[in-house]
């Protein structure tokens, strides 16, 4: 077994079976790549990949099993090899983060400001995206760290760190029926189409579930990935938003009212996350405590200690989060 062939496995398994963009990716060649996952099967005395002729058509569930140790593999190897570059150098290298828009526009900018300036030779990456995906990245070790605002059960081999509390707003056009009522009830925004985001996107399906518990069904008429958007449907009159308060702005945002929807709806939590055994160097330490300042090096050490999410939990149970 030779750790080429790992190489070669991972990448044509991140590149849809394409064996083609696998070899673009890796600067070598299709051939190589194919004889290599061959004579690993060979030597393993299983398949990894289904064919149908000379193409690969599906992982078998055994691949996929081992797919999933030698990702465990490759990334213990990059964590010795960033732990050499920073004994080298601290200062150098790549910090690359997968989140939401909301979290890349909203929270993020001072925290990659600072983190910029104080690592101008860290490069740092950014990648939007889904919470679902944002996780997996960072399970499948292709970004350092994901943010995202809604619990997910996925990313088993990840640390989950909570960062902060956040809550919802109700935007409506200026003199909205709903800016006249003293105290807002969910039966009276029940009366309205809805515009908020997409089912995964900051705690939607908690949304749900409050109309549900109350007896209502809420009017979703147009869902959305981007508060920004979801915004413009708003004065265009096609519903009443529901956004996270972080996304509303009085002083861009004036054709809006915001209306405070703590007393309806849950509050969440945004988490970050990175995978167990991951190397931390020094400045994603110092990311990760600019965006969340209560986790310190030696709380997200004990953290990265714990076997379990019950152990992992336990730290944070009594730790008071900040609402934003």
């Amino acid at each position: 077994m030779k750790f080429q062939q790992l190489l070669y496995v991972r990448e044509v398994a991140r590149s849809n079976l394409n064996v083609s963009q696998a070899s673009k990716t890796l600067y070598t060649s299709q051939p190589g790549i194919s004889k290599q996952i061959k004579l690993l099967e060979e030597e393993l005395g299983i398949e990894l990949f289904e064919r149908s002729g000379k193409h690969l058509v599906s992982i078998t569930p055994v691949g996929q099993k081992i797919l999933e140790q030698i990702e465990e593999i490759l990334a213990l190897v990059d964590g010795i090899k960033h732990a050499a570059t920073e004994f080298s150098d601290e200062d150098y290298g790549t910090l690359a983060i997968a989140t939401t828009h909301t979290q890349a526009k909203f929270t993020l900018p001072n925290v990659v400001d600072k983190f910029v300036k104080k690592y101008p030779n860290v490069h740092f990456q950014m990648h939007q995206c889904t919470p679902d995906e944002s996780v997996e990245m960072a399970s499948k070790g292709e970004v350092d760290l994901a943010l995202w605002t809604e619990t997910n059960e996925k990313g088993e081999n990840l640390i989950k760190l909570p960062c902060y509390k956040w809550s919802r707003s109700i935007i409506v056009p200026k003199k909205h029926p709903l800016t006249q009522l003293p105290k807002i009830k969910l039966k009276d925004l029940a009366q309205y189409p809805i515009v908020t985001y997409v089912f995964g996107f900051t705690g939607s399906n908690d949304l749900d579930r409050a109309f549900f518990e109350r007896g209502l069904k809420a009017n979703v008429v147009f869902t959305a990935t981007d508060a920004d958007v979801i915004k413009t449907y708003v004065k265009m009159g096609t519903g009443v938003g529901i956004i996270a308060s972080m996304a509303f702005n009085p002083d861009e945002d004036t054709e809006l009212e915001a209306i405070n929807a703590n007393h309806l709806f849950d509050s969440g939590t945004t988490y970050m996350g990175f995978r167990r055994g991951t190397y931390l160097r020094s400045h994603l330490f110092e990311f990760i405590n600019m965006f969340a300042p209560h986790l310190t090096k030696e709380i997200v050490a004990k953290g990265c200690a714990t076997k379990s999410k019950k152990e992992l939990d336990k730290i944070f149970e009594n730790f008071k989060l900040q609402r934003r």
